[in-house]
C-alpha cells in the first residue's frame, strides 16, 4: 500500500472533539456523563439571525461569492472590530473565512518559509491548534509559558528570552483558551515594548473571545502605537453568537489582507454564502441575545469557580473571560493517586461520569507549574453542580483508600 506523509502522519488534532467522541460513545451506550469538554455555547443562534439566513436562501443567495467576502458583511466586520479596538479598519483589509481558524494556518503560511528555521512563538498551555499548525506549516514551534501567578498570563522576560533572528511570528490569545486569562492594556504595553525592539515580528491577535469579557475593558495590541500595521486581527461569529456551526470568522491586517484571500481561494474558495448574511445580521442586528449570553457566563463563571474551590485537593483561579475554568488538581491528583492531570480525567469520565480534558490536551505540562484541567462552563447551571458534586465525591471517595506511599 502506499504510505502517508510524516506530515500527514504528525499531524496533531483538537482533543475536545476526540474526548467527545468518546463521551458521546459512552452516552450512546446509556452511560451517564455530565460533559464540560468541549468549548460551545449552549445557547441557540438568535432568531434573527437565523431569519436572515433562511431569508437569504429564499433569495437565492447560495452560490460562490468572491473569496475575501460578501461585500456587505467585510464592510461591517470592518466597522465592528474597529470600533470593539478603537483603531481604524478598511473594508479592504478584512478577510471572511470559514470560521477563525483557518486564519492560523493563512498568516503561518504567508510569514514563514517552509523547513528554513522560521519560528514562531505560541502562549503554553494554548489552543492545540496552534502548534499543529506551525509544524505542519513547516516552521519551529517556540512555547511560551503561562504563569497561574500571573493569572496565566506570561512573563514578559519569558518572551525576550525567546525572540531570535529567526522569529517570524508571535500567536497572543486574549480571552485566553484554555485558561480563561487576559491580557490587560499594562501586559499589552510590555509586551508592545518588547516587540517595537523586533520590528520584523508579525503578531498574530487571536480574539475570538473578545465579546465574552467580564474584568474591565477589552483592549487590542492593534490598538497600541506602532503595533496596528504588523498586527494580524483575528475574531468572528461563533462565540458571540452563538454560530460554532455556521462558520465564519474574520480577519485584519492591511499588509497580509491580499495573501489571505488567495488563501481561501485555494483552499475554501469562498466562506459559505448563506451563513455570511447570517453574520451580516449577526453584527448589525440587535444584540440583546449576545449580552444576554456573556451575562449568563458570567453568573456560570461565578458558580463553577466558587464550587471547584471546594472541592479537597483543588484550587481554582478566577477567569476574566471566556467561558473556561483551569483549576489546579495537583493536590487531588495525590489524593486519589493519580499519577498525572490526564490520568485524574480518565478515572473522573470512568468513574464519576464527568468529561474534562487535561491540561496536556494543549501542550507540553509547563514545568513548576503543577497539574490542571479544564472545564468548559458553556453547560447550565444544574450541570455545573451535578458534575462539581461529583467531582468532589469523586476526590473524597477515593483519598481514603491510598495508602502512604501512593498505592491503592
Amino acid at each position: 500500500m502506499p504510505n502517508i506523509s510524516r506530515r500527514a502522519a504528525e499531524l496533531g488534532t483538537e482533543n475536545a472533539f476526540v474526548v467527545l467522541a468518546e463521551v458521546n460513545e459512552r452516552a450512546r451506550r446509556g452511560k451517564d456523563i455530565i460533559s464540560f469538554c468541549i468549548g460551545q455555547p449552549d445557547f441557540a443562534t438568535p432568531a434573527n439571525v437565523q431569519e436572515a439566513a433562511i431569508r437569504a436562501i429564499r433569495e437565492g443567495k447560495h452560490g460562490y461569492t468572491p473569496s475575501a467576502g460578501i461585500d456587505e458583511l467585510r464592510e461591517a466586520a470592518a466597522r465592528y472590530m474597529g470600533r470593539m479596538r478603537g483603531i481604524k479598519i478598511r473594508p479592504d483589509e478584512v478577510v471572511v473565512g470559514t470560521g477563525a481558524k483557518p486564519f492560523i494556518a493563512y498568516a503561518i503560511l504567508s510569514v514563514t518559509d517552509y523547513g528554513v528555521g522560521d519560528e514562531v512563538i505560541y502562549p503554553n498551555p494554548g489552543f492545540p491548534i496552534y502548534e499543529s499548525q506551525i509544524v505542519a506549516c513547516g516552521a519551529v514551534p517556540v512555547a511560551l509559558p503561562l504563569r497561574e501567578a500571573r493569572e496565566f498570563a506570561f512573563d514578559p522576560a519569558d518572551l525576550e528570552a525567546r525572540i531570535t533572528p529567526r522569529t517570524k511570528l508571535l500567536i497572543l490569545n486574549s480571552p485566553h483558551n484554555p485558561t480563561g486569562g487576559i491580557l490587560g492594556r499594562r501586559d499589552l504595553e510590555e509586551i508592545a515594548s518588547i516587540l517595537r525592539r523586533h520590528p520584523d515580528i508579525w503578531i498574530y491577535a487571536d480574539e475570538i473571545y473578545s465579546r465574552l469579557l467580564y474584568t474591565g475593558d477589552f483592549v487590542s495590541i492593534a490598538s497600541l502605537p506602532d503595533m496596528f500595521e504588523r498586527t494580524i486581527i483575528s475574531d468572528g461569529a461563533s462565540k458571540t453568537w452563538a454560530m460554532t456551526g455556521w462558520r465564519i470568522g474574520f480577519a485584519s491586517n492591511p499588509l497580509l489582507a491580499p495573501q489571505f484571500v488567495r488563501w481561501v481561494t485555494n483552499t475554501d474558495s469562498c466562506a459559505p454564502h448563506v451563513c455570511q448574511w447570517a453574520a451580516l445580521e449577526a453584527i448589525q442586528g440587535p444584540q440583546d441575545e449576545a449580552e444576554a449570553m456573556r451575562r449568563s457566563f458570567l453568573e456560570r463563571r461565578d458558580l463553577i469557580v466558587s464550587l471547584l474551590n471546594r472541592v479537597p485537593g483543588v484550587t481554582c483561579r478566577t477567569p476574566g473571560g471566556a467561558f473556561y475554568a483551569w483549576p489546579n488538581v495537583t493536590e487531588a491528583c495525590r489524593m486519589v493517586g493519580a499519577a498525572d492531570s490526564e490520568e485524574f480525567r480518565k478515572r473522573m469520565l470512568s468513574e464519576a461520569g464527568v468529561a474534562v480534558l487535561a491540561d496536556i490536551h494543549f501542550g507540553a505540562r509547563v514545568a513548576g507549574e503543577g497539574q490542571h484541567i479544564r472545564f468548559s462552563y458553556a453547560a447550565s447551571r444544574v450541570a455545573i453542580e451535578v458534575g462539581i458534586a461529583r467531582m468532589a465525591e469523586f476526590v473524597s471517595g477515593n483519598a481514603g483508600r491510598v495508602k502512604p506511599d501512593g498505592n491503592r
